[in-house]
């Protein structure tokens, strides 16, 4: 009875071994993990994965849509590219919509091709370019069409070239001083002695015709005594010969005269020949009204010799600034070029200020050039030693066809627009600039008054564009059947590619 039972359990393990191995055959024929096709090679007469030269009478290939030159006997996935695998007869016929292959194209730079279907050192496979894929990029030249909602979701902005004037934005800084126009000094052609002074401090203000000090001259009372006698003697000879008469008005001008010299006033010689009184001392007035900027300390009681600078007096109407521009600003400054004042004392207020004169010689230290400007100052607000800062604002171009600088795409070499041509369709333009100013810059070459020309968002347009030229490049330089891949087309170098970008 054991025996029995051992027999019958080693019958049952020998048919579940060969079912188990079975098992393990019929998955290594037609799982096939190994992707060694044996079945294919025993139903069609061959072994491997050759690709068979024609297929048999009645027998259905399949390819991948990306790679046609891959052929199977069944359905499977493209060692190449892992897409799924059609029947050949799915796809068109040559000559009836079949897409064909020009070459590939790295999907990193556009400039390097190759005949047969690589990847790049990154992994990714390279990009096939079709025939009526170049066709129309060449029907198109540079022009990318963009769908009007993809326009709006990218921003596009537009804005038309204009004819405007061009200003150089020059800023430096500078500092209030006296305007030298304005600077009187007072001094005295006659030797004195200061008996009283009524201008006491500097910084005093004074106007015109105030008096400063009085003075004593002997010199002055001797000329007053010759004056009021020719007067005299004149009017004595009212009735004598014309030759006598003449003589002694003579002699009363010449008196006069000699005071008006030294500086008296008219009004106060009319009134010494009216009261015929000898004033001992005169009083001295300003010539000008101002602020005291000098005066001599201990002045009364001084004695004065002719040409002593007794007191110095600016008129504050007008204050120069003083400023400092370099070399490659000064050709587009000139005396009566405007300019806005700025001042930390009063916040948001602009002053006027226009250039007064421009100093010969250039700071050897500085490289710099001193510029004068005039400031008006009504008012008095502004005072000598105030820093402040100065915008120029000068025409460089008059009615120049201008654009956004934010509109030019810049490679180092070449200046690029992108043309709004309307409709979604775009352009990018070659141009040739000019001079740049308050963020606008000349055109000089490449586009016309009126063009639209985009401000934002040009970078993503060019780079379509840039795609399309290199198609348009490659397409006159298709590598050979047996060209080795990853050959760089020499039409399509980086920089004709605005690689830049």
């Amino acid at each position: 009875m054991k025996r029995t039972q051992s027999d019958a359990m080693r019958v049952w393990a020998g048919r579940l071994g060969w079912l188990a191995a079975g098992l393990l055959l019929a998955a290594f024929l037609f799982a096939d993990p190994w992707n060694l096709h044996p079945v294919d090679g025993w139903l069609g007469g061959g072994g491997g994965r050759a690709t068979p030269p024609e297929a048999a009478a009645g027998e259905q290939l399949w390819t991948c849509p990306m790679h046609p030159h891959v052929l199977e006997h069944g359905p499977g996935e493209c060692p190449i590219c892992g897409m799924d695998l059609v029947p050949v007869d799915a796809l068109p016929a040559v000559g009836e919509g079949e897409r064909e292959v020009l070459f590939y194209r790295n999907p990193m730079d556009p400039t390097i091709i190759s005949s047969v279907p690589m990847k790049d050192e990154m992994g990714m496979d390279y990009v096939p370019v079709y025939a009526d894929q170049a066709a129309a990029a060449v029907g198109a030249g540079t022009v990318v069409t963009i769908d009007p909602v993809v326009v709006q979701n990218m921003n596009v902005q537009s804005q038309p070239a204009e004819l405007r004037d061009l200003r150089r934005s020059i800023r430096t800084v500078g500092y209030l001083e006296y305007d030298q126009e304005r600077m009187v000094t007072v001094t005295t052609k006659y030797l004195g002695w200061v008996e009283k002074v009524y201008a006491n401090y500097v910084g005093e203000p004074v106007r015109r015709g105030q008096p400063l000090f009085e003075i004593y001259s002997p010199e002055l009372v001797q000329t007053e005594q010759e004056l009021l006698s020719a007067r005299d003697y004149a009017r004595r000879l009212a009735e004598a010969a014309p030759e006598a008469r003449r003589r002694a008005e003579a002699l009363v001008d010449a008196a006069r005269t000699r005071l008006t010299y030294w500086d008296i006033a008219p009004e106060q010689i009319a009134r010494l020949e009216e009261t015929g009184e000898i004033f001992r001392t005169l009083q001295v007035v300003a010539p000008a009204g101002g602020l005291i900027m000098r005066r001599v300390d201990g002045l009364e009681g001084m004695a004065v010799q002719p040409g002593t600078e007794i007191f110095h007096i600016a008129d504050l109407s007008t204050l120069w600034l003083s400023v400092e521009v370099f070399e490659d600003q000064v050709a587009w400054i000139e005396p009566g070029t405007p300019a806005e004042v700025g001042f930390t004392y009063f916040p948001g207020e602009t002053f006027r200020g226009t250039v007064r004169f421009i100093e010969p010689e250039f700071s050897e230290k500085t490289r710099t050039l001193r510029v004068k400007l005039a400031v008006p100052n009504p008012g008095g607000r502004l005072r000598p030693g105030m820093f402040a800062t100065v915008v120029f604002s000068p025409v460089a171009v008059p009615q120049a066809l201008a654009v956004p600088a934010l509109a030019v795409l810049r490679t180092g070499q070449r200046n690029v627009v992108v043309v709004d041509l309307g409709g979604g369709r775009f352009a990018p333009r070659e141009v040739t600039l000019g001079q740049a100013g308050e963020g606008w810059v000349a055109v000089l070459d490449g586009l016309a008054e009126g063009e639209l020309v985009v401000t934002s968002a040009q970078f993503l347009i060019d780079s379509e564009a840039n795609l399309q030229e290199a198609i348009q490049k490659m397409i006159s330089r298709q590598p050979a059947a047996g060209a080795p891949a990853g050959e760089t087309a020499p039409e399509a170098s980086a920089e004709d590619a605005h690689a830049g970008h």
